[in-house]
């Protein structure tokens, strides 16, 4: 669905990836079904990225409440185009997960006792799981050891067979999992792959033509049993989302929404580095005219924002950074801007220092002393 280029710029598209993105909090139940997926990560400086992300979308959500009411939500660990959380219905149209490269017969045989144990029990932690098994160790993605038996049931969880019940300190404790049968025939599989690419745009956008692309690509970890679809789902997805030309760039968004024209509040956030207000390095550089960069792990030395900067977000522009952390039980924080030297608004110092309560709110930390002004 073509759209009348000249009447959108890049500051409405700005304020559109704001303002949809940033909408008035709401349960955690209805913002998972809003967002359509949560990138997770599993560093705490201060909180982890869904913990972030979802602070600014629920209302008095506490960093860790994800974990501690998981269990009772209809959300769903999972890989997506990362790995993440998403709701039930978006889990059920990427699984049965078939993969291309099958198992040899003694990990066929491993996993069918590993998976009888765990359905014998209901749910299973994997230091029980490894104690019961004792499959020795492998070497992770780091280059490091991990559990055989740890790695088997990731392996497990990535294809189904396998669903994460809780977590326990930060733990997956696992159980045994069962899909519906996939699609029929190709309408079927097409159907569903652009109801995932659906859920993608719904989360990202507005997204420029060049990440539209490369997003539906990553489907293909989501997804792997269709990797030859996504050619065809983004083909399909040009044609029917929203989309405009703007400064020779073409932008797609979902095509029941319109481009708002109201200001954006008067209101500064934090935001995680995957939040989906600033996950797309391409558009952030356009939107924002920098590049931010997660520096976690790049050597400390070599780091220019910090290990763990959250982008600083003033009404619809991205102005610098924040670092926070939590030491003997103290907040502390410090800030870059992009200009060198934050705004000289009374507005923005008083927003500042709200946002900061709020985060004090979220991590619940004891304070010690008197609260100190942040810029």
């Amino acid at each position: 669905m073509a759209v009348g280029t000249g009447r959108i710029t890049l500051p409405d598209l700005r304020r559109f990836a704001v303002t949809r993105s940033l909408f008035t909090p709401t349960t955690l139940t209805r913002a998972f079904h809003k967002l359509g997926f949560v990138q997770a990560d599993p560093i705490r400086a201060p909180a982890r990225a869904q913990d972030l992300t979802l602070r600014h979308r629920v209302r008095h959500y506490r960093a860790g409440d994800l974990e501690r009411r998981y269990p009772t939500l209809d959300v769903e660990e999972d890989f997506f185009v990362n790995y993440g959380f998403v709701p039930t219905a978006v889990q059920a149209l990427m699984h049965p997960r078939a993969i291309a490269s099958g198992w040899p017969a003694v990990r066929r045989q491993q996993a069918a006792a590993l998976l009888a144990f765990v359905r014998e029990r209901g749910a299973a932690h994997p230091r029980e799981v490894d104690g019961h098994f004792s499959h020795g160790t492998v070497t992770n993605y780091w280059g490091g050891s991990s559990s055989a038996t740890t790695h088997l049931l990731t392996d497990m969880h990535y294809r189904g067979l396998l669903r994460v019940a809780r977590r326990e300190g930060g733990i997956r404790i696992y159980a045994a999992h069962e899909h519906a049968a996939g699609p029929e025939g190709a309408a079927g599989r097409q159907a569903q792959v652009d109801q995932l690419v659906d859920v993608i745009v719904r989360t990202y956008a507005p997204l420029p033509g060049a990440s539209l692309t490369g997003l539906v690509n990553r489907l293909r970890y989501g997804v792997p049993q269709w990797h030859g679809e996504l050619k065809g789902a983004l083909q399909r997805a040009r044609h029917r989302l929203s989309h405009a030309r703007v400064d020779g760039i073409d932008w797609y968004w979902p095509a029941a929404e319109r481009l708002p024209g109201r200001a954006p509040d008067d209101l500064v956030r934090l935001l995680a580095p995957f939040d989906p207000v600033v996950w797309d390095r391409r558009r952030f550089a356009l939107f924002w005219g920098w590049a931010y960069r997660f520096e976690a792990y790049t050597p400390a030395s070599k780091r220019k924002l910090g290990y763990y900067a959250l982008p600083l977000l003033w009404r619809d522009r991205v102005i610098g950074w924040g670092n926070v952390s939590v030491k003997n039980g103290t907040m502390q924080s410090d800030f870059g801007y992009v200009r060198s030297h934050p705004p000289r608004d009374r507005a923005f110092r008083r927003e500042l220092d709200a946002e900061m309560d709020r985060m004090r709110m979220f991590l619940r930390p004891a304070l010690a002393g008197p609260r100190r002004r942040s810029a």
